[in-house]
């Protein structure tokens, strides 16, 4: 049997096809191998830039703008075309655009590959596919570049915060000053890496010492700034000799006039100073919550805000309370954080807080500590709080 001439140049014409089709699927598996080679943005964009002008032969081809999210994308591939050497900006005018979408992991268009087609020419259905199927695998490798990046950044962002929460660490007290016939425990807990609950303890000159518990409005690394500043500002005005008085007004003053982002957050604190020769204790407290102080026979009285937080407004006035601190004596002062922990709706809150306190009969104030973090902590049976929690107690000995 005799093979038409016409039957064997179908033939020959389907071959030349079918190996077309097959180099075409070599090229776009090297192009996929190529585009996952890697996971720098850039680098993404130059190999797919630079398949699409090497295997089609085309003028050019550029990316449309990308959305800010997608990170550092440098201006050379932002939005400007990737020529074949012997082309001239000039000429590019005249030729013609192919299109092809980009869409994310969920279907959604983030960006177009534009091809840049020379004059007069056409792309068969073969070129049209093997684009199509690019752009495919563009936006898998563009993908995980950006997680890539923000994987990175996060990385970044937990190390900074990890080295912002060991500073913190390091500036509450790490031992209570030894005073004659006094007693001292404290313990700070953030509900994020670091907070904007404050404590400290300083010695003056005179031999007293100021003790803080305060608490700056908000939570998180920008309570922790004005924290800090804070905490520099009141040991300065401390080591200078100021009255309380002179220290409260004065932190207030500069915390005000730090500007608008200060004043937002603004710090609610209580300040005391002990002369542990005579046993007085003067009190300020700015907008905080009360403390707890009970007698040696259980009588029970509170140091209630008097004045408005630091940095609220720039007129209040500050006024000490002067107390006696008696034999067998013991005070509690707390941030709000203890008292707003929750278990469901119902908040702990400070008629509990007080009877825990009044109710324990630990010797030493580190135990009456452990036992007020027992009951937070049977009251909120595990649910996860969403605020910082800062206290200190003080026993003079009997």
């Amino acid at each position: 049997m005799e093979i038409s001439e016409e039957l064997v140049a179908q033939q020959q014409s389907e071959a030349l096809v079918a190996q077309q089709q097959v180099v075409r699927l070599q090229a776009l598996l090297e192009a996929s191998r190529q585009l996952h080679s890697t996971i720098e943005l850039n680098d993404v964009l130059h190999i797919a830039l630079e398949i699409v002008v090497r295997e089609l032969e085309l003028t050019g081809a550029f990316f449309t703008t990308f959305p800010q999210s997608y990170g550092e994308v440098t201006p050379e591939f932002q939005a400007s075309l990737h020529l074949n050497a012997s082309e001239s900006a000039k000429s590019l005018f005249s030729e013609s655009f192919a299109p092809f979408k980009l869409c994310d992991k969920s279907g959604v268009p983030f960006a177009e590959l534009i091809a840049l087609i020379p004059s007069g020419r056409v792309l068969d259905l073969d070129e049209t596919d093997f684009l199509e199927a690019l752009a495919v695998q563009a936006s898998v490798a563009i993908e995980n570049a950006r997680f890539h990046a923000r994987a990175l950044q996060w990385q970044r962002v937990e190390s900074d915060l990890a080295a912002a929460r060991q500073v913190q660490l390091s500036l509450i007290p790490q031992q209570m000053p030894d005073i004659p016939n006094y007693a001292l425990a404290a313990r700070s807990v953030t509900c994020y890496e670091v907070g904007g609950d404050y404590l400290d303890i300083v010695p003056m000159p005179s031999g007293e010492m100021v003790i803080v518990v305060a608490d700056v409005a908000g939570k998180g690394l920008a309570s922790a700034l004005m924290g800090t500043s804070f905490r520099s500002a009141l040991r300065a005005m401390v080591h200078a000799g100021l009255s309380l008085m002179e220290i409260a007004t004065q932190i207030n003053l500069l915390h005000y006039g730090e500007g608008d982002e200060a004043r937002r957050r603004y710090v609610t604190g209580i300040l005391f100073r002990l002369d542990p020769t005579t046993h007085t204790l003067e009190a300020v407290n700015a907008g905080h919550t009360s403390a707890f102080v009970m007698a040696a026979d259980g009588a029970l009285s509170m140091i209630k805000a008097s004045s408005t937080p630091f940095g609220l407004l720039p007129f209040s006035s500050y006024a000490p309370e002067r107390f006696d601190f008696s034999p067998g004596m013991r005070m509690l002062v707390y941030t709000d954080g203890m008292t707003e922990v929750f278990r469901g709706e119902d908040e702990f809150g400070e008629t509990r807080l007080l009877e825990t306190f009044v109710e324990c009969r630990e010797p030493t104030p580190e135990l009456v500590l452990d036992d007020v973090w027992k009951a937070l902590e049977r009251f909120s049976d595990g649910q996860e709080q969403s605020d910082d929690m800062t206290a200190l107690v003080m026993f003079r000995n009997a």
